[in-house]
């Protein structure tokens, strides 16, 4: 089961990453979202967390995103990394607010 956490910035999802790690997560099943490609992609990176990619996705549905809109792209890449179509929506809504998007699994 994953766990979907909201947080306002990435001094936050530093903090709640952290906190992940002491529960027994392990970075490689860590992902950061945000709205802006650019902005998740430096927080992954700064963070050491993983992107959502093909292994996430699966091929069908990388190819597909690369033709769909952004919160399409994110929903899909949402659900693959263990959320549900429902949980990933809201997660969206979430990002175009701003917010940051963490999911983790064991």
């Amino acid at each position: 089961m994953a766990v979907k956490l909201v947080v306002e910035n990435a001094v936050q999802a530093k903090e709640e990453i952290e906190k992940l790690d002491t529960q027994g997560y392990s970075r490689d099943n860590v992902y950061v979202f945000a709205h802006y490609k650019e902005r998740g992609d430096d927080i992954n990176e700064a963070l050491h967390t993983e992107k959502a990619g093909l292994k996430e996705e699966g091929f069908l549905d990388s190819l597909k995103n690369m033709f769909s809109s952004r919160g399409d792209e994110l929903r899909s890449k949402m659900e693959g990394a263990g959320l549900t179509a429902d949980e990933a929506a809201n997660a969206e809504a979430e990002l175009d607010k701003g917010k940051l998007i963490i999911i983790a699994n064991k």
